[in-house]
């Protein structure tokens, strides 16, 4: 968060005060997670602040997951309603399809496929050189281009864009960036430039908009690039995080920034915790972390100086949330757990922050609604139907102390 203003800056806020505020978002990635994350941390945000309305900002920029969830925005689907399609898909509303996360466990048959047949042809070639050099190369260098014949990605992306084919066919929204009331981008990566696209723009507004999210979600070695005019595309988070920039070439007065993805402080539990001890997976996902959250911080360092006269929120997790690290979002269970975790610990974060941040909204015509922030029984996720009865009062008991914990922290803040 950023507090830097000019003469521009108090001309531009008293506008917004006459009229609503340009507000932008940018929304990073961070798979099933992160999607997750940011459903619950802008339900939060759109509850707690008065004059913000997620569903008629000026500009959508998203990234992998955060394209996803700004798609949704842009096309007017609340992030309450967002909740009921994402994180409580499992309790059957209506007739309109909602997510499975299973969908992105299906086996990238195709790309399958195509590599195995082509194995064979690669095979020969590889011997035919070898036998061609008269023995004169090794066999392992012979045999060397066999490795095209590996899969560029395990599991098929196929299923976002179906998903969200089917959800914007719905009366009322839409699936074609044109036909948008508000700007949305969603950024990907060309595989063979390493240049970052901005579909929603100009030349790339012709792709469907689950398309464009199948391509900047496309995460190299896990989902195969995604083929759009002949052009191939991955992930959108390869030069940039949050492309955060995007929104403010626009001089828009607020940026609200998500970034579901931040390092684990492992220490925080234990003096001594070692992240080493979860194995590979846990320290690869660290690594990763890191790496994203540093670039996240040099970003807005460098958006600072060159961006003035525009408000930076950035919305993140805590370093001490171990959830945000291990949970499995494949389980409704913790889906559910950790979007109620966002809603609650964006909540809070607001309350503590608050003279901080109240000033920065009061500048753009917005507001803090302290009473919704001290309320702590206000929940975002509803208990699932058909739940277990609660025999020993296990989960009353845990949601007591959660709601006296939050009670607590508001009085001690």
């Amino acid at each position: 968060m950023k507090a830097k203003h000019s003469t521009r800056t108090v001309a531009r806020s008293a506008a917004s005060r006459r009229g609503a505020p340009r507000v932008g978002l940018a929304l990073a990635g961070g798979g099933p997670l992160g999607a997750v994350y940011e459903i619950g941390a802008l339900a939060a945000l759109e509850e707690s602040i008065e004059g913000l309305d997620l569903n008629d900002a000026a500009i959508y920029v998203g990234i992998s997951a955060g394209g996803i969830i700004a798609a949704g925005l842009a096309n007017g689907i609340t992030p309450h309603e967002m909740c009921r399609l994402f994180v409580e898909s499992d309790t059957g509303h209506g007739k309109e399809e909602l997510f499975k996360p299973e969908i992105l466990l299906r086996p990238a048959w195709e790309e399958f496929g195509i590599r195995t047949a082509a194995f064979p042809i690669l095979l020969i070639s590889g011997l035919y050189h070898y036998l061609r050099r008269g023995g004169k190369s090794s066999m392992a260098s012979s045999l060397e281009r066999l490795k095209s014949a590996l899969p560029t990605g395990i599991l098929s992306g196929e299923g976002i864009h179906e998903f969200m084919q089917q959800a914007f066919s719905v009366k009322g929204r839409t699936n074609d960036f044109r036909e948008l009331r508000r700007r949305l981008i969603i950024v990907a990566t060309d595989l063979d430039s390493g240049e970052p696209v901005r579909f929603g723009q100009p030349d790339y507004e012709q792709v469907p908009i689950s398309r464009a999210a199948q391509a900047s979600a496309a995460v190299p070695g896990l989902f195969p690039p995604v083929e759009i005019d002949g052009r191939y595309y991955v992930d959108g988070a390869l030069r940039k995080t949050l492309h955060a920039s995007i929104a403010l070439d626009e001089e828009v007065d607020l940026v609200l920034c998500l970034n579901p993805i931040v390092p684990y402080n492992a220490r925080s539990l234990h003096p001594a915790g070692k992240v080493a001890q979860g194995g590979l997976l846990s320290v690869l996902s660290q690594s990763l972390r890191a790496i994203i959250h540093s670039r996240v911080e040099i970003g807005l360092a460098n958006y600072s100086v060159k961006y003035p006269d525009s408000d930076i929120l950035l919305i993140e997790p805590s370093t001490e949330d171990a959830d945000m690290f291990f949970t499995n979002l494949f389980s409704y269970t913790s889906r559910r757990r950790m979007c109620e975790n966002a809603y609650q610990n964006t909540r809070m974060m607001l309350w503590q922050r608050r003279k901080q941040i109240g000033p920065m909204l009061e500048r753009h015509g917005l507001r803090l609604k302290l009473s919704v922030l001290r309320d702590t029984s206000l929940t975002l996720v509803k208990k699932p139907t058909g739940e277990k009865e609660d025999r020993f009062g296990i989960n009353r008991l845990t949601e007591t102390l959660d709601s006296l914990e939050r009670h607590l922290k508001i009085v001690a803040g």
